[in-house]
């Protein structure tokens, strides 16, 4: 189906794929809570714990380019399916596992199923929307990613105080199976008008290589950054990375195209897009330890107090506002605003210590506010930038960014965090350091974007 063309039932279509999307997003939070239970029946070790998380991350990071260049190779309506199943059955293994070594397994098979429903879910709504309603749909889409992040905590918080430690995995397969029907009754087929060759080297290269690099980032804090382990993946990450690189500017069918990259308006939305999850992912990962560590609120009480910023994101991006704003000030300076919004919100984290959680509900408002605005607008940047046929490989490369900053950003402010406490400050003044690193950087990113699409709009006109 053309892009040029909307379809008539585009809004409905939208609220079944947002469905399968808050699934897997909730997914990437809703293990936290449930560490004490996994711990108690299934005498799990903190290693294993660990590997639980990671497994579900890992094989989803990895694989989001592969999964948008399938989708748009053999149908995006099949591997949307294709990733409801598999996400499907990988809950209801994980749902019953005996053992610590299933559950890892039964995580990365939800991963690759993750991977599927992640790129297919924007790779849809680009097609059967028209350009003018795309940034609309774009922010609905965005606010689902929100209330998923936030919803994690809280859904499994609640599921936990009920039942078992197994529903919190289970709850996932009535909703798989309603989303299964009805994408088979609701969403077109779409796909590349002509069918490109398979490039099994490219997409065994990108996975390996971003397994790699996300393997290295989320295991320095733990392992320290100069220790063998995290130096030696990330140095076989850099050099799969460039491998695949060059493999791709010599084959005639690229799995990713690298000329994408020359384009200003790509390159401009791709530098905002890391440098915007860089700042949320870490300012969030601190704040979580700071409501619970120095206010001493439970995991469900934090859980509940950093809901006004995914709020803030559903209210703005549900009724139209932001994309009304960003129609009005362009996408430029839509970018720039928001991030400057985010880093105003992410100062006024870092001085919660003296104005208590009134500090607190302020920054994450303003946060709420800024990725409201910003973050439809990159990731609108960063689809009309790629053909239409590419869709796909468009949502592979906005997921991967997400993945990407949103690990170096936990990352590298809880190593801001380390060196603060380790010089004598105390946990309060390091966890606002933190918060201090993450707003320069998003400031930063606003400004470098912004300055970027502006030339790129320059160029065109």
């Amino acid at each position: 189906m053309s892009s040029s063309h909307a379809h008539p039932r585009r809004w409905l279509i939208l609220g079944v794929i947002c469905l399968a999307q808050l699934t897997v997003l909730l997914d990437n939070t809703v293990l936290n809570v449930a560490i004490p239970s996994l711990k108690r029946e299934l005498h799990a070790a903190t290693s294993d714990i660990q590997w639980m998380i990671n497994a579900y991350s890992l094989v989803q990071s990895g694989l989001l380019l592969t999964a948008g260049s399938s989708a748009d190779r053999y149908g995006r309506k099949k591997m949307l399916m294709a990733g409801l199943a598999l996400f499907g059955i990988g809950s209801l293994v994980a749902g019953f596992a005996e053992g610590t070594g299933q559950l890892v397994a039964a995580r990365a098979g939800m991963g690759i199923g993750g991977a599927l429903l992640l790129t297919t879910t924007l790779a849809v709504a680009m097609q059967i929307f028209a350009p003018e309603e795309q940034p609309k749909a774009i922010g609905v889409w965005s606010a689902v990613n929100a209330l998923g992040f936030a919803g994690g905590p809280l859904i499994g918080g609640f599921v936990l105080n009920h039942f078992w430690w197994g529903a919190i995995f289970l709850i996932n397969i009535p909703v798989a199976a309603l989303g299964l029907l009805a994408v088979a009754v609701l969403v077109p087929e779409s796909k590349a008008p002509r069918g490109d060759r398979p490039d099994p080297l490219g997409a065994l290269l990108s996975t390996i290589g971003m397994a790699s690099l996300v393997y290295a980032i989320i295991s320095g804090p733990r392992h320290g950054w100069t220790s063998g382990r995290v130096l030696g993946t990330a140095a076989v990450a850099l050099l799969v990375l460039a491998v695949f690189a060059w493999w791709e500017s010599r084959i005639d069918e690229p799995m990713l195209d690298l000329h994408f990259f020359r384009n200003r308006r790509f390159t401009g939305a791709v530098a905002g897009a890391v440098l915007i999850t860089f700042g949320m992912g870490g300012a969030l990962f601190l704040l979580t330890q700071h409501l619970q560590f120095v206010l001493g609120y439970g995991p469900l009480e934090a859980g509940l107090r950093t809901a006004p910023l995914a709020l803030t994101v559903v209210a703005l991006n549900f009724t139209g506002l932001a994309a009304k704003w960003s129609a009005r000030l362009g996408t430029p300076v839509s970018i720039a605003l928001g991030m400057v919004v985010m880093s105003a919100g992410l100062v006024s984290l870092a001085q919660f210590d003296t104005g208590g959680y009134a500090g607190t509900l302020l920054g994450l408002v303003l946060i709420g506010a800024g990725c409201a605005i910003a973050n439809p607008a990159m990731a609108h940047a960063i689809m009309s930038a790629i053909p239409p046929e590419r869709a796909g490989v468009g949502a592979g490369i906005n997921g991967t960014l997400a993945e990407f900053g949103n690990g170096l950003g936990v990352a590298v402010l809880g190593a801001v965090l380390s060196s603060s406490v380790a010089s004598g400050e105390s946990l309060s003044a390091g966890l606002g350091a933190g918060q201090l690193v993450g707003a320069v950087a998003v400031l930063a990113g606003g400004l470098l974007a912004a300055g970027l699409l502006r030339r790129a709009e320059r160029v065109v006109a």
